[in-house]
């Protein structure tokens, strides 16, 4: 049997859509199945809207999503458990595709998640959808919207670490890559783009700049994430902020992120042909000086690799493991050289304008 599990927090207005996927994907693949919403202290009607739409409720008071999905999976009776957040419209060819790579020896696995075309989100998010189709396939495992493994390696693996706020699912694909093969679908499924608008551009460059100062802490705190994963205020989900502040931040955020894109092709243009003292050369100069300092970045993802590295079982994975490390490493090495140069000859720079 197929397990779905559904965490969810007043979730009334997004779960009879994301519930009635449910029931035509899982009826179309033909196998029989349960739908668990686990609903974690709601106060409005997700418990009663769930019960309507034939779904076992189970109640918890963990108000943290990686507790909530641990308890939807201790709860179920399936052999094969799919996760899927309330707020995210599944489909039978993912939930068919999911089947087949564990009939063919996953342990687990997940899917893309795009944005609906129609729901009004800042431009980078449309962007950041179409990274999300190879980005996965490249890294080696998805985001939490949905992800599915056998009911043996929740159990091996414990399921999600409590222990998070916030990417939990990350640690959990880790830990299942550990344990067997995690297979990333090419099938996407859908989900809401309601936290892209309610947060800005402002406040996710202020979180990415919380992330490199102290990601541990980040990732390990509720009060860190709380207003993009925990808040209980639903009432504004469909409304896009379009105040000056907002319009401003986001556009800040998309010219990084075009500037991140850029900087690629960059790589592949000899600096000869854009010298300094022009503005095309000025532009990639700055450019350079950006990409540098987010590559110096990369040195924590190859070090939470490398802890995982350690802990892998199998020799395909620890191939892979080894190799996205050592990407990472290059890249992040070659940024903080050269981070080290600029600092440097700034430093001088000022010094020579500031004898003494």
């Amino acid at each position: 049997m197929i397990s779905f599990i559904v965490p969810a927090h007043n979730e009334e207005a997004c779960l009879p859509g994301t519930l009635r996927a449910i029931h035509e994907s899982a009826r179309e693949v033909g196998q029989q199945y349960e739908i668990i919403v686990v609903d974690d202290t709601s106060t409005d009607g997700t418990a009663e809207v769930a019960r309507q739409n034939h779904a076992r409720v189970v109640s918890v008071n963990h108000r943290q999503i990686a507790a909530t999905r641990n308890s939807g999976g201790r709860a179920a009776q399936g052999e094969r458990l799919f996760f899927v957040d309330a707020d995210t419209t599944i489909n039978a060819r993912a939930v068919a595709a999911a089947l087949r790579c564990m009939d063919e020896g996953a342990v687990g696995g997940g899917a893309p998640a795009w944005v609906g075309r129609h729901e009004a989100v800042p431009i980078y998010i449309r962007i950041f959808c179409v990274l999300a189709v190879f980005g996965p396939k490249l890294v080696g495992f998805t985001g939490g919207a949905f992800m599915f493994c056998t009911w043996e390696a929740f159990r091996v693996t414990g399921g999600f670490s409590e222990r998070m706020y916030w990417g939990e699912e990350g640690s959990f694909a880790l830990a299942l890559k550990r344990e067997g093969r995690f297979a990333v679908l090419w099938e996407g499924v859908l989900t809401s783009g309601r936290r892209f608008r309610k947060v800005s551009g402002l406040q996710m460059l202020a979180g990415a700049l919380r992330m490199m100062v102290s990601p541990y802490k980040m990732v390990t705190q509720r009060a860190s994430v709380e207003k993009v994963w925990y808040d209980s205020n639903r009432t504004d989900d469909d409304i896009m902020p379009d105040s000056w502040g907002a319009r401003i931040s986001n556009g800040i955020v998309l010219l990084l992120v075009l500037d991140l894109l850029t900087g690629l092709i960059w790589d592949f243009v000899p600096w000869s042909l854009t010298p300094v003292t022009t503005p095309l050369g000025t532009f990639r100069f700055f450019n350079s000086v950006f990409l540098c300092h987010v590559g110096v970045i990369l040195w924590a993802p190859a070090a939470v690799l490398f802890a995982n590295l350690l802990r892998q079982k199998r020799w395909v994975g620890a191939m892979q493991t080894t190799a996205l490390i050592v990407f990472l490493v290059w890249n992040a090495w070659g940024a903080t050289r050269a981070v080290i140069r600029m600092w440097k000859v700034s430093f001088l720079a000022m010094s020579s304008f500031f004898p003494g």
